[in-house]
């Protein structure tokens, strides 16, 4: 069983630093990301640690991107799991209506398009964006290179990991499920 349990940014900069690197993984599964941040604390606020986030570790290596990707659902398809990360993946994709058989259809096509082409998994922060904006994007995204698309994914997971930082510190604290 899983909890959440919240987190101060004094304790967060405080913390031992393989404490720090656990709450930091679900954000990001890049080694270099994570040891980085951890490396920078203490942070004198939350704006801060968000800024570092957004630079921490630039540019990713095509072998961290792919280690990462395999963390993610394609869009549409439902993290499966307890851990924070996936908690965080469902709640991203809440724009996406598996109801909505057209677009569930389209997205599916879509990713294995894209899976085809690239030999990866489609990556958009979807939060805060709708099915069709993803759709738009991915169709997009399919007319590109791979060279043209490396930094797009890049920039799409460090997205995403400050947008999973941001919610884990607002209110000044870091939040992460623990295993009870």
């Amino acid at each position: 069983m899983r909890t959440r349990q919240a987190m101060l940014l004094e304790q967060f900069n405080a913390a031992p630093a393989p404490e720090a690197r656990e709450l930091l993984k679900p954000c990001l599964d890049i080694d270099r990301w994570v040891e980085e941040i951890t490396a920078a604390r203490p942070f004198p606020g939350v704006e801060d640690l968000l800024a570092a986030a957004r630079r921490a570790a630039d540019p990713f290596t095509p072998e961290e991107l792919e280690g990462a990707l395999s963390h993610h659902p394609r869009i549409g398809e439902k993290a499966s799991g307890a851990s924070a990360e996936a908690s965080m993946s469902r709640s991203e994709q809440a724009g996406v209506n598996p109801d909505d058989q057209h677009i569930a259809a389209a997205l599916a096509e879509g990713n294995r398009a894209y899976e085809e082409k690239f030999g990866r998994v489609f990556l958009i922060r979807a939060a805060g964006r709708s099915a069709e904006e993803m759709l738009s994007a991915l169709q997009e995204r399919l007319g590109h290179t791979p060279e043209q698309e490396e930094p797009i994914v890049a920039e799409q997971l460090r997205e995403i990991a400050v947008l999973r930082l941001q919610q884990s510190v607002q209110d000044g604290a870091f939040r992460e499920e623990l295993s009870a």
